[in-house]
């Protein structure tokens, strides 16, 4: 096998609680973390040395593209993931990594995370490596917190520094969401560096049985009442659009409104595909500026080669 193509799916956030702070300078946190129909897409190609990251058709924003430059294997998940794997192998040969973004960079859905699990699927695939999934994980575990759940996939409860984790089981009923980016990135890493435990009241733990028996059971009304971010506040107070955007996303009547992880997407629940656009035209209308909005099911088990 020469090539091959792999999906990288986003990922939302519906519970996230920051529980303390590590001696490794991590902190503990429980989140329940559900992967979306939304992908970013790569072609992976067998090279003669090197790793090679290169990018296809850049995601464009109302028509604005959005540059990106992937840089040294420092500086992109993507390529540290190949790196890191032919290190961790022996691997002789290289890669060429060809990456169309259809995931926000930098929108809390873990689009970087997603891509450095895809390809460590993917390569492992191509170049025969032969590694479990475990193994993949323990590789992605040395890269960033939340790589481990998406080289495992599915609907996933963390714990830890994101590296326990537990598969949930959904029910059959499709569920759809609103996304919503401004069009800036975050850093994760800020965000937690500002947080302090008094900007949030501790979740209630019926908060997190509630999304898990909504999943079971296919109920909206379920998961809007458990929904939980403790980081919304800090990220709130930082970009104060955000608020306004939930503030006006609420005042819509939109059901279950949330940041997804460090944002600055939100999402917010609806019934069904056309409940999402008219949904979206409403919110178009209301702040009258630029966003980049997508209509979005749950879905994708794992990265797919």
């Amino acid at each position: 096998m020469k090539r091959l193509e792999v999906r990288a799916p986003a990922k939302i956030n519906l519970y996230l609680d920051v529980l303390r702070k590590r001696a490794d300078g991590y902190h503990n946190i429980k989140s329940l973390l559900l992967p979306l129909a939304l992908y970013d897409q790569l072609v992976l190609e067998q090279g003669p040395g090197a790793i090679e990251v290169l990018t296809q058709n850049p995601t464009r924003f109302r028509g604005i593209p959005w540059p990106i430059s992937m840089g040294s294997l420092e500086n992109n998940l993507a390529g540290r993931a190949a790196h890191l794997l032919k290190t961790m192998t022996g691997y002789r040969r290289g890669a060429r990594i060809f990456l169309k973004k259809n995931i926000p960079i930098a929108g809390g859905m873990g689009g970087g995370s997603a891509d450095a699990a895809a390809v460590l699927v993917g390569l492992n695939r191509l170049w025969d490596t032969g590694l479990t999934q475990k193994e993949l994980m323990a590789i992605g575990a040395r890269l960033g917190c939340d790589i481990p759940a998406l080289v495992h996939g599915g609907a996933l409860e963390m714990n830890g520094r994101g590296e326990r984790i537990r598969p949930l089981r959904l029910g059959r009923k499709r569920l759809w969401f609103l996304l919503i980016n401004p069009g800036f990135g975050i850093s994760t890493g800020d965000i937690y560096t500002r947080y302090t435990e008094d900007l949030t009241s501790p979740a209630p733990p019926a908060r997190f049985a509630s999304i898990l028996r909504g999943l079971e059971e296919g109920s909206l009304e379920l998961i809007a009442a458990g929904l939980f971010n403790a980081l919304q506040k800090t990220v709130f107070q930082k970009y104060p659009l955000l608020k306004l955007m939930h503030k006006e996303l609420a005042q819509l009547k939109a059901k279950g409104v949330l940041l997804s992880g460090t944002g600055p997407t939100l999402f917010a629940l609806v019934s069904t595909r056309a409940q999402g656009y008219e949904l979206a035209a409403r919110v178009r209308a209301a702040l009258g500026c630029p966003l980049w909005m997508r209509v979005i099911p749950a879905g994708a088990a794992a990265a797919e080669a």
